[in-house]
């Protein structure tokens, strides 16, 4: 290839190389016989020969949820951007954690990116003890050596409620997951927390799971209750409490039961639905974890950190 290319064997390997010190006509040289041969690089044996393979791990859980989906996308689009190679590992709480780590050490990942509370800390911990750099998103373990991004959840709980409250809802309600989940608990607790301070008592209902059946089943209570003003801890939740309060209406009416979701889901701005919501910034939350990762990988030793990911009230039909 490098006489193809008229230039050094040192010249091609820099060229292939990110970042590495090489002039823009010598780099399209290069590139120019590689088409012409046929050559492709195999990052997998690059990685063999340096020990790290430039594939970052993205470990993930409840990918039903069209957030997950959203947030996966803008992780998968900024990592190759930065040249790495993102690998999507799903899991769960129920998941055999062994496997999901020996994925992860065996593919010599440069580092693992873990995107909820639902993967088990296991693998973090794991990860952490085998050197490998880590980041945490919206997951509340706090390992020495790992970084966190952490959505703003207590902003989230108090627009909601100020919000609810604002529009004239005297009956508040806020809908969450009873199993353990960080960031369904600190938006609840907060929204809860902020209508004590603006003088009214919310209630707490909680579901199996921060889902759509979950809402769609929630709504019944909210109506035999009287709530008119309820904070879903996810928009996808969100939607199926909608979707019971419309049954049998037409789409133009307005709930009587004010609904505010959280995330900003595509499907949120969709006419069906006009969620009235917090948006968490996908591509915002994807720059704040890479960076992390980067710097992780630069200064291993240094001290955990922990950002936050600021929210915003996104106002639409329902609330």
């Amino acid at each position: 290839m490098a006489r193809v290319a008229g230039v050094s064997r040192a010249a091609v390997s820099r060229a292939f190389t990110p970042d590495a010190s090489v002039s823009p006509k010598t780099r399209e040289k290069v590139y120019q016989a590689a088409k012409e041969l046929g050559y492709r690089v195999n990052y997998l044996a690059r990685g063999l020969t340096n020990k790290r393979s430039d594939l970052v791990g993205v470990v993930a859980a409840g990918l039903d949820n069209p957030f997950r989906t959203l947030q996966i996308e803008h992780l998968a689009r900024t990592l190759i951007s930065r040249n790495f190679r993102p690998i999507l590992l799903p899991t769960s709480k129920e998941a055999d954690t062994s496997t999901v780590i020996g994925h992860l050490l065996h593919y010599a990942v440069s580092g693992v990116i873990v995107t909820s509370d639902a993967p088990p800390t296991e693998i973090c911990e794991q990860c952490a003890a085998e050197g490998v750099p880590i980041v945490l998103i919206n997951k509340g373990d706090d390992i020495p050596f790992v970084d966190r991004i952490i959505s703003d959840d207590r902003t989230a709980g108090h627009l909601a409620a100020d919000h609810l409250i604002d529009q004239g809802a005297k009956r508040l309600a806020a809908i969450a997951a009873s199993a353990v989940s960080y960031t369904a608990r600190r938006r609840s607790e907060a929204f809860l927390a902020r209508c004590r301070e603006r003088g009214l008592e919310a209630q707490l209902f909680t579901v199996a799971m921060n889902d759509y059946r979950s809402g769609f089943e929630a709504a019944s209570e909210l109506t035999s209750f009287g709530i008119d003003g309820v904070f879903c801890a996810n928009d996808y939740m969100a939607c199926g409490v909608i979707d019971r309060l419309m049954s049998g209406r037409g789409r133009e009416d307005v709930p009587a039961t004010r609904v505010i979701g959280h995330d900003d889901i595509p499907q949120a701005s969709w006419a069906a639905y006009e969620l009235t919501t917090i948006r968490q910034p996908c591509d915002l939350q994807a720059e704040q974890a890479i960076g992390l990762l980067i710097n992780r990988m630069a200064k291993p030793g240094m001290m955990a950190r922990v950002e936050f990911t600021p929210v915003s009230l996104i106002k639409r039909r329902t609330a």
